[in-house]
C-alpha cells in the first residue's frame, strides 16, 4: 500500500465525525488531499477565462443540419512541431495549418487567417477542447465574429469529427518537416476520400455544394 493511498483514506474519513480530530494530526490542515502530480490546471479548470461551454452550443451544430460549424485541435509532433487541424462538421472538410509554436497568440492568429479565407456563412462556430492554446479565444471571436465553444474537461469525444480526422493523420511524426504546401496536399487527399457517412461523396464535393448554395 502506497503512502498516497493511506493519505486518501485519511481524507475520506475526515469528511465524517473524526474530521477535526484527524486534521489536528495532519501537518497540512487541508480538507482535500491532492497528489503532488495533480493540479487544477490539469483538470482543465481555471485555464480559459470566459469560456462558453459546449452545452450552450446551438442545436443546429449538433444535428449537422447547417454547414459552417467547425471543430478544431492542435496536434503536436516530434521536436516541438505543431499543426492546427480544422474539420467542418457537416461535410467533414479538413483544413491543416502549420504553426511555429503552440503559444496562444500564434494559434489564434492562424485560426483568424483560416477563418477569413472562408465565406461568413461557412464559418459560424468553432468547437475546441480545453487546451491553453486558445486562452485568447476572445481575440479570435472579435476578429471573425465566430463564437468559440469549449468541450468539457477530458471529453475529446465531444469533438469527435475532429478526432476522427486526426486519427487519419500520422501521429508522432516530425510535423516540422512539412511545409504549408505539403500540409495542404495532405488535407486535399483527405478531402478527396469518399466517406460512407456522406453517402460515398467526398468532403470536397460536399463542401463545394455548401459553397454553391450560399453563392
Amino acid at each position: 500500500m502506497s503512502h498516497e493511498t493511506i493519505y486518501k483514506s485519511l481524507y475520506i474519513q475526515a469528511r465524517g465525525v473524526l474530521k477535526k480530530e484527524l486534521l489536528a494530526h495532519l501537518r497540512a490542515k487541508r480538507t482535500i488531499r491532492r497528489s503532488r502530480h495533480a493540479s487544477l490546471k490539469r483538470d482543465g479548470l481555471g485555464q480559459i477565462r470566459d469560456a462558453v461551454s459546449i452545452s450552450e452550443r446551438p442545436a443546429e451544430v449538433a444535428d449537422r443540419a447547417v454547414p459552417g460549424h467547425w471543430e478544431g485541435d492542435l496536434i503536436s509532433g516530434a521536436r516541438g512541431s505543431h499543426v492546427v487541424t480544422l474539420v467542418e462538421r457537416q461535410s467533414r472538410y479538413v483544413i491543416l495549418a502549420k504553426v511555429a509554436n503552440k503559444q496562444t497568440a500564434t494559434v489564434v492568429s492562424a485560426l483568424i487567417g483560416q477563418a477569413r479565407k472562408l465565406p461568413a456563412d461557412l464559418c459560424r462556430s468553432l468547437t475546441w477542447d480545453r487546451g491553453k492554446e486558445l486562452v485568447d479565444h476572445w481575440r479570435f471571436t472579435l476578429a471573425t465574429d465566430v463564437e468559440v465553444y469549449f468541450c468539457d474537461p477530458h471529453s475529446p469525444w465531444q469533438r469527435g469529427t475532429n478526432e476522427n480526422a486526426n486519427r487519419l493523420l500520422r501521429h508522432g511524426i516530425d510535423l516540422s518537416i512539412f511545409s504549408q504546401a505539403q500540409l495542404s496536399t495532405i488535407a486535399r487527399q483527405l478531402n478527396e476520400r469518399p466517406r460512407k457517412t456522406l453517402n460515398y461523396q467526398t468532403p470536397a464535393d460536399t463542401f463545394a455544394q455548401s459553397v454553391a448554395s450560399i453563392g
